[in-house]
């Protein structure tokens, strides 16, 4: 069973960068596809970012290629989403999810484990 904690989420102003990581426990996380999904108030939640297990591949969304960066530390079982150029429509709920897997998918409902997510606001 793995287990995802997300952290770094906050307030900041338009223009700004916040990191965010997913730290792992209780498996192997490096047998996971680990994806970034964010949920505004009165939103589906979507797939903005994804690695792969090595980390060799990661996919973006439009809305946010260019602006973030998804890394993953596999001696530390941590992934980071590093956010930078925040816009106020980057406000949501962020969460980590992992999938046993060599695909990179956004689509949630193929996530087997999910964090509890983190708040990040963007507002001047």
């Amino acid at each position: 069973q793995l287990q995802l904690v997300e952290s770094g989420g906050g307030l900041v102003q338009p223009g700004g960068s916040l990191r965010l990581s997913c730290a792992a426990s209780g498996s192997t996380p490096d047998y996971y596809v680990i994806g970034w999904f964010r949920q505004a108030p009165g939103k589906e939640r979507e797939g903005i970012s994804c690695i792969s297990r090595s980390g060799g591949s990661t996919s973006y969304v439009d809305s946010v290629k260019g602006r973030f960066t998804i890394s993953r530390d596999n001696a530390k079982n941590t992934v980071y989403l590093q956010m930078n150029s925040l816009k106020p429509e980057d406000t949501a709920v962020y969460y980590c999810a992992a999938r046993p897997a060599m695909v990179c998918l956004f689509a949630p409902r193929v996530y087997d484990y999910w964090g509890q997510g983190t708040q990040v606001t963007v507002s001047s």
